[in-house]
């Protein structure tokens, strides 16, 4: 039974590796609710959820998640110590924390940019996850950690995909790490996208006209010197023996 339960998940796992660019260490979102199940069911969370993903994790919880457990009182006091061995993630509810589920799905936004899997057993956080495709969803039963099939959301969006009719995170992904390698921002390129087409003006009247010559105003004529150097510079010259026109021949004595 452990071994078919190892490889669904091992299934789910490479979906959202493929799909939605799910990479190691998985962040695991924890809530107090998954906590609690885990403390009654003797489960140790750091240790079987690695060997269960079949990768390294990061458990991490929220500061609103850690608050709501410290009003609930003593009857969550072990869930609360568990809790606060995860790292916190910065949420948008420091000053006034919210309810952890409200919390947990604000996390996530539409498109769960940080690919998150999240784990909890409020059946309110379950609901609101499953409209979002692209999250990972793990509960307590039996007491078993359970990594849930894909959401009818994730497989509606994955269709849409390979139809063409939307880009997948992991080809935005791709298109980004193109683009940073070849130096092209998309600021740039979205403004490019955005310029509008520039009309034709119609050309300057002034440059159309033609050029007047200057009345008054004679050409200069060629001076007869240049002709004289040009007609030199064509004939060859005729060099002339050493001593004079006659060449004095030497005597020879009988």
């Amino acid at each position: 039974m452990k071994i078919k339960r190892q490889k669904i998940a091992k299934k789910t796992i490479s979906f959202y590796k493929y799909n939605f660019s799910f990479r190691e260490p998985f962040q695991i979102l924890i809530d107090g609710t998954f906590c609690q199940a885990a403390l009654k069911n003797k489960i140790q969370i750091k240790e079987q959820l690695p060997k269960y993903l079949m990768g390294e994790v990061q458990l991490c919880t929220t500061n609103c998640a850690l608050k709501e457990l410290e009003t609930l009182g003593k009857e969550l006091y072990g869930a609360k110590i568990i809790l606060q061995r995860f790292q916190v993630r910065k949420c948008p509810h420091f000053k006034s924390p919210v309810p952890a589920s409200e919390c947990l799905l604000s996390m996530l936004g539409d498109t769960n940019p940080h690919h998150y899997f999240v784990a909890t057993q409020d059946y309110a956080v379950t609901t609101g996850l499953k409209k979002i495709p692209g999250v990972p969803l793990l509960y307590i039963i039996l007491n078993t950690i359970v990594l849930d099939k894909p959401s009818q959301s994730s497989l509606d969006h994955v269709q849409a995909v390979q139809l063409g009719g939307l880009v997948s995170p992991a080809q935005q992904q791709n298109i980004r790490t193109m683009k940073g390698e070849q130096g092209i921002e998309v600021k740039d390129t979205e403004r490019r996208g955005k310029k509008r087409k520039r009309k034709q003006s119609n050309p300057n009247p002034l440059s159309c006209l033609k050029k007047k010559k200057k009345k008054g105003v004679p050409t200069p004529p060629l001076k007869k010197t240049e002709d004289r150097a040009k007609r030199k510079r064509s004939r060859h010259k005729k060099h002339k023996p050493e001593g004079g026109d006659k060449a004095t021949l030497p005597v020879i004595n009988a």
